[in-house]
């Protein structure tokens, strides 16, 4: 069923050769301020991976990946969630040294998701991991990291309202840092999307800290796959979108799990039987250098930057025919 939802009076400020253009003007432009605030070396990534690895981002634990068989190897692959473990494997692989890291494109198929406004089965991102030394798995550097993605962000939108003047969306710089339980303190009473909503609208900008452990109410704020983020180290990055009225999240991110956090959180999941994976043993056995990274959306993003409505204006999916009359009759373009 859908909840896509258009604002009365809505329309997108650009045409639909502009906005592909547009797309283009975004990708180019933050990929390359991207790169030369964290220090990243654009590589390529896979589409898919052996599940027997350990490889594949198990995201809250029940979403379902899509596999299939290759009878040349006699094996079965899946389409990645994202590729937050990978990602470190490869800096293992590659030999990249603290201080240095590498983002790519990666593309994913969430065949669970649900459709809305936000929501598509296809996945964009720019996943991006960086080598670090054990001296910097602390909260400092996770805060300095965010606030120079933001900058980064903010940035972009000023070389696309160059180019489009028409555009009139505008973000706060400054990021306000809050963590799960904070925020739960401050909200008591609302559920965690309203929480974000709430405080997002105050701030403009927000990163909330700590996400997957269990807060004093007995439940998480969101849920985290235990072997990629620590989860005293991670969090999420908010944007208040003016068109929607709602918090806009475009990057899940963190520092890394060392093999003592992995051992704990495996616990706490319930996760052992992933101990024996080859990715998970190298971690244990403390082979892996220590990283942070995460994903950021490119077609959030993009979403955010042109102040449009959703999310199928600026990505091309398949979408249930609720979704697709709603727009219709809303006058919204779906790629």
């Amino acid at each position: 069923m859908s909840k896509t939802y258009i604002p009365e009076g809505y329309h997108s400020e650009l045409t639909l050769y502009e906005t592909q253009n547009a797309i283009g003007v975004i990708h180019h432009a933050f990929e390359e301020h991207l790169g030369q605030t964290l220090n990243l070396k654009r590589v390529s990534a896979p589409l898919f991976v052996d599940p027997h690895t350990g490889l594949n981002d198990n995201l809250s634990g029940v979403e379902r990946p899509v596999s299939f068989e290759i009878p040349a190897t006699g094996t079965t692959a899946e389409v990645v969630h994202s590729l937050a473990k990978w990602k470190r494997m490869a800096l293992y692989r590659y030999d990249f040294r603290p201080g240095k890291g590498l983002f790519t494109n990666m593309n994913a198929i969430r065949r669970d998701e649900t459709l809305d406004n936000l929501h598509s089965i296809y996945v964009d991102q720019w996943d991006w991991e960086r080598v670090i030394t054990p001296e910097k798995r602390n909260v400092e550097e996770l805060k300095f990291t965010v606030q120079g993605i933001v900058l980064a962000i903010c940035d972009t939108l000023e070389v696309v309202k160059k180019k489009y003047p028409r555009i009139t969306t505008e973000l706060c710089r400054e990021v306000t840092f809050i963590t799960s339980q904070e925020l739960e303190d401050k909200y008591p009473d609302l559920t965690p999307k309203e929480r974000e909503n709430a405080i997002v609208k105050e701030h403009k900008t927000v990163f909330i800290m700590q996400i997957g452990d269990k807060l004093r109410s007995g439940e998480p704020h969101d849920s985290r796959s235990p072997d990629y983020d620590d989860w005293q180290l991670n969090g999420d990055l908010l944007f208040y979108n003016a068109v929607l009225d709602n918090a806009l999240e475009i990057s899940s991110m963190g520092i890394r799990v060392d093999a003592a956090a992995l051992d704990e959180q495996l616990r706490k999941a319930g996760c052992d039987n992933r101990r024996n994976l080859p990715y998970h043993r190298m971690l244990l056995e403390g082979k892996l250098p220590c990283t942070i990274g995460g994903g950021i959306g490119q077609s959030r993003l993009c979403m955010l930057l042109l102040g449009k409505a959703h999310i199928g204006e600026v990505q091309s999916s398949i979408w249930d025919q609720e979704t697709i009359d709603t727009c219709k009759a809303a006058g919204v373009a779906l790629l």
